[in-house]
């Protein structure tokens, strides 16, 4: 594990950085992990239905909705004070407000348990920017996506290597390294790179390039600009399209709910459209580091395949 760093996102001081998961049941903790994976990967639990759900009446009558983070920036953390901020935070706390629902709880866990903890009701939706991904979709329901991200690179001042996609990876025969269950990391296998060093997250992969450890560390576009920021060594590439297979693949985030809590995922879809229609979504989240170019038209049904 790479020693404790502080970064800054909108003027709000953070301790800790990791990264969404390629698999949703990977890496959880403790009993929810067991239970997750006892679970299974079916659309639905044991006598869940897919359709319905009374759990937003319920959430108005408490006055407060419990979402789970994994504590990466600038998707979902926690500030100093303990409040939940961040790109997804921020959308949930005004869709929720706009809902009957005046309050959001952050439950933090690791990025592998978010799925688990939702699906044992450790907390109400997912608020952590989690792609739409198909094994995700067999598990739960998803929002459609607040944004749509591209990869880039951390490597040294200057791209000495002229890194600009995981074909010149390949093509050079250079070492990447990319963060614990990332989706980068398939994207990188799927271009025929196999020998990929796994560390923590962007911070650490910061320090690897600094160090000449490995020649560039591959990440989301806004995690790797804004851990890169404020270094003498190492720099971000120009942020590009990943494509496996021949076809992109889009790391595009959303909201997840349990499958049974679909009045409730289509009532903040609603809200969801409301921001993107009037604008109001990029201003939301433009403080974190998203600009236009992370808006997207996407939806999880196309996403989930």
């Amino acid at each position: 594990m790479a020693p404790p760093h502080e970064n800054d996102y909108n003027g709000i001081t953070h301790r800790r950085l990791s990264r969404r998961s390629l698999l949703a049941g990977t890496a959880s903790v403790g009993a929810v992990a067991a239970m997750g994976a006892a679970a299974g990967c079916s659309r639905a639990e044991a006598g869940e239905s897919v359709e319905g759900g009374d759990l937003l009446e319920e959430l108005r009558d408490r006055g407060m909705v419990k979402v789970g983070i994994a504590s990466e920036p600038p998707f979902g953390f926690l500030d100093e004070d303990g409040e939940a901020t961040g790109e997804a935070p921020a959308i949930a706390k005004r869709i929720f407000k706009a809902l009957g629902v005046p309050k959001i709880e952050a439950v933090p866990v690791e990025f592998g348990a978010l799925i688990p903890g939702l699906k044992v009701q450790q907390f109400d939706v997912v608020s952590a920017g989690m792609y739409i991904q198909p094994d995700r979709c067999a598990q739960v329901i998803f929002s459609d996506p607040d944004y749509l991200m591209k990869d880039a690179f951390i490597v040294k001042k200057g791209n000495p290597e002229g890194i600009r996609n995981y074909e010149d990876i390949a093509k050079k025969g250079l070492k990447l390294a990319s963060g614990t269950a990332y989706a980068e990391i398939a994207y990188a296998e799927a271009h025929g790179i196999k020998d990929i060093l796994i560390l923590p997250d962007q911070v650490a992969g910061l320090e690897a390039v600094a160090q000449g450890r490995v020649h560039a560390f591959a990440g989301t576009n806004v995690t790797v600009q804004g851990v890169v920021k404020g270094s003498a060594k190492a720099e971000a590439t120009k942020p590009f399209q990943p494509y496996v297979d021949g076809k992109p693949a889009y790391g595009a985030g959303g909201f997840a709910f349990r499958p049974a809590e679909k009045n409730l995922r289509d009532a903040f879809n609603r809200e969801l459209h409301k921001l993107k229609d009037s604008g109001e979504l990029l201003r939301i989240v433009k403080p974190f580091g998203f600009t236009k170019a992370e808006m997207t038209d996407l939806t999880a049904k196309e996403l989930c395949g």
